[in-house]
């Protein structure tokens, strides 16, 4: 039985989000009617500022044709500098080192391809089993086309309990055999904060450089790339900062390398001069730009503009407070709600200090089935087949409320 009554936990939601600071900016998104979202961590909802971004595009799009790429407000040639100034903001590094270009995968793609150069001594990439499949497909493939057996050059760090990874086990993959390290910094699947800075320092001791996969931190944990001397980073923006579907992604380089020559050399990688002098030589623009390689999707980039205002105006660290209160709240109410016999299991950090912006829990093979009843009750989750729910509650769309009837919910259809 609950350990406390249905009328107590709905009290303290509703106390909650009286005081929510953050509860005025859920009018500024489309919200499905009757509809309990969860899944922010998949994909973040329309607010009605991206909607307005995008829409000023098309507008421009419409009045200017070609002129858009010169004479929008902004320039089209401009979104990729101009966003990567921004985004730089929201995790710790400077203008110049980043820029909004291509999609994660494609970005990780071209780090690896620059930064990875093996040689006899030195060969090993270093990754962990639980990161996102598509990291672990881009590693496996930059290992083939220089013909190195994966088996033998990709080295993954153990998982003791198959969700989460210890620090040390990071540290102790490395050697003076190890090129890179690539990591997620938050994992996707049971929402883990790795310490970017105790494993950054571990690797540079060793001459290892460090990309880091941001895809599910940016926008939920707060991100210091310079002040923890990573090399790289790779994210997507359509999760906590809700730039929509596909959207496009993001790619950190810190300044020490912007003398390096981009791997995948493209015309959008050139200052906006050399774009259109239309010389076959290659001419590398400044800083981060440079690892830009086609034209920048514009109608897949312009909602950005409009996300990144609701988020400079609730800033980072009122989304951290918020997104941690519920999680925290949210792991109370699964406590309160679901009985041990229900065999259901939250294998997602307890501790704050180690938990990203979601709640994984384990549903011994029962996802798929979990997911569909619970759709059909008006609750969106995100699954990981055959045992994982993953609950997202996002600090701008989502009450204290919903949290709480969510999980009474889930104690509904679990009992069914």
């Amino acid at each position: 039985m609950p350990r406390e009554s249905p009328t107590n936990g709905l009290d303290r939601a509703r106390a909650r989000d009286a005081a929510d600071e953050l509860a005025r900016f859920r009018d500024r998104f489309h919200l499905p009617t009757q509809t309990i979202y969860l899944d922010g961590n998949s994909l973040g909802l329309l607010s009605k500022d991206a909607e307005r971004a995008l829409l000023h595009a098309l507008e421009e799009w419409k009045r200017l044709g070609v002129g858009g790429w010169l004479g929008g407000n902004p320039p089209w040639v401009h979104y990729g500098e101009e966003l990567g100034a921004r985004v730089a903001k929201l995790i710790g590094a400077e203008p110049d080192e980043v820029v909004v270009t291509e999609s994660t995968t494609v970005n990780l793609h071209h780090l690896l391809a620059t930064f990875y150069r093996p040689d006899r001594e030195r060969h090993v990439i270093v990754a962990d089993p639980l990161n996102f499949p598509s990291d672990l497909h881009a590693v496996r493939g930059q290992l083939l086309l220089r013909g190195l057996d994966p088996d033998r050059s990709l080295r993954l760090v153990p998982s003791h309990d198959g969700w989460t990874i210890e620090e040390a086990d990071v540290e102790a993959a490395l050697g003076p055999d190890v090129s890179i390290l690539v990591l997620p910094a938050v994992l996707y699947r049971s929402g883990q904060w790795l310490d970017l800075r105790r494993l950054t320092r571990a690797a540079h001791a060793q001459d290892t450089l460090v990309i880091w996969d941001l895809s599910h931190a940016i926008g939920a944990v707060p991100v210091e790339l310079d002040a923890a001397d990573a090399d790289g980073a790779i994210w997507c923006h359509y999760k906590y900062l809700h730039a929509g579907p596909g959207a496009t992604g993001g790619l950190f380089v810190r300044r020490r390398h912007h003398g390096r020559k981009p791997a995948f050399p493209g015309w959008w990688g050139q200052t906006v001069e050399q774009r259109f002098e239309m010389d076959p030589v290659h001419q590398p623009a400044p800083g981060a730009a440079r690892w830009q390689i086609g034209t920048i999707p514009v109608l897949a980039t312009a909602a950005l503009r409009g996300s990144l205002d609701l988020i400079e105006e609730a800033t980072l660290p009122r989304l951290r407070t918020k997104s941690l209160g519920l999680t925290s709240f949210l792991i109370e109410c699964l406590d309160d709600q679901l009985p041990a016999g229900m065999d259901v299991r939250i294998v997602s950090p307890r501790d704050p200090a180690r938990r990203g912006g979601h709640v994984a829990v384990q549903c011994r093979g029962r996802a798929s089935a979990l997911e569909g009843k619970l759709k059909q009750r008006g609750v969106v989750v995100d699954i990981r087949p055959p045992d994982l729910v993953r609950l997202t509650p996002a600090p701008l769309t989502t009450t204290y409320e919903e949290v709480w009837r969510a999980v009474g919910i889930l104690r509904e259809v679990l009992e069914g």
